[in-house]
């Protein structure tokens, strides 16, 4: 490994899963559906990894089974955040953040019941008190917020969807040897693809963005937040150790709980915040096994 870039390594992920956090504002803000806006995010991002990859000289892959699963891997991912957006909506970035990144956990299942992967003690732990953490952070919601119940069952499942969509990227990779960016070209425009019917089925009504503020943001989303920020979490990841990358990315739900609290002054008590410190930890103690 380059020792500069190993130094830059760390920053460079904080920057870009706190650049991906940021994108929940976005969605939070723009009149345009949960669905469109994610058909919009990938749909903007698909041209733009083709020309980096004709850029850098990545080849296509040339199996139907490697296209198939890159195919797959966007669709999952697709709704993933679609139903991300969903939560955002209902209880905010924070805690949408935080119950997507339990992804991990998900993770931990289907390596268990699919690849005969043993959990261990830490990964049963972390489980333990990832269950604790959530149910501490949604007792208080449940009290006065009327769309709880639709903004936790979403923000699971989008955790959910996000570990389907990794395991079809590691399954892409198992078929042959795929460049970054024409594989994210393929998973783009597969789950642009795949958001086409709910979009006109769900939020006819909020379909595309009306104002020319609103297409500049979501012009943003889909350059900055799914090309410059997976692009910065994809470069560092390989350059760090396991367990301090796990740590980093806990960053992304970190600044979104921040930003619900001192940004949108969404209401977030003692209870809520013990929750999440612990779901955290959770999630960080599953990463390094998972990892691993």
């Amino acid at each position: 490994m380059d020792t500069r870039s190993g130094n830059y390594a760390a920053p460079l992920l904080v920057i870009g899963c706190v650049v991906f956090g940021l994108g929940s504002l976005i969605v939070k803000f723009v009149d345009v559906g949960s669905y469109a806006i994610a058909f919009w995010r990938l749909l903007i991002a698909a041209p733009i990894f083709f020309l980096l990859g004709r850029f850098f000289r990545q080849k296509m892959p040339t199996k139907r089974k490697t296209v198939g699963y890159a195919i797959l891997s966007g669709v999952f991912l697709a709704f993933d955040l679609a139903l991300w957006h969903e939560s955002i909506h209902a209880v905010g970035p924070g805690i949408s953040t935080l119950l997507n990144s339990l992804q991990i956990f998900f993770l931990a299942a289907i390596g268990f019941f699919f690849y005969s992967e043993r959990l261990s003690t830490l990964q049963i732990l972390s489980l333990i008190l990832a269950t604790i953490g959530v149910a501490l952070i949604g007792s208080p919601e449940f009290g006065h917020n009327n769309n709880a119940a639709w903004g936790f069952v979403s923000g699971v499942v989008s955790g959910a969807m996000l570990a389907l969509s990794m395991v079809f990227v590691r399954k892409t990779h198992e078929q042959e040897k795929v460049g970054l960016f024409p594989l994210m070209m393929i998973l783009s425009f597969g789950g642009a693809m795949a958001l086409v019917i709910p979009s006109l089925l769900f939020d006819a009504a909020y379909l595309y963005p009306k104002t020319l503020n609103d297409v500049i943001l979501v012009s943003i989303y889909g350059i900055v937040m799914q090309c410059f920020a997976w692009a910065l979490i994809a470069y560092a990841i390989p350059l760090l150790s396991l367990s301090l990358t796990g740590l980093l990315l806990l960053s992304e739900p970190v600044a979104a709980m921040l930003i619900d609290y001192f940004w949108l002054d969404k209401p977030i008590n003692i209870v809520q915040w013990s929750g999440a410190t612990l779901t955290l930890l959770a999630i960080y103690l599953g990463s390094l096994k998972n990892k691993k």
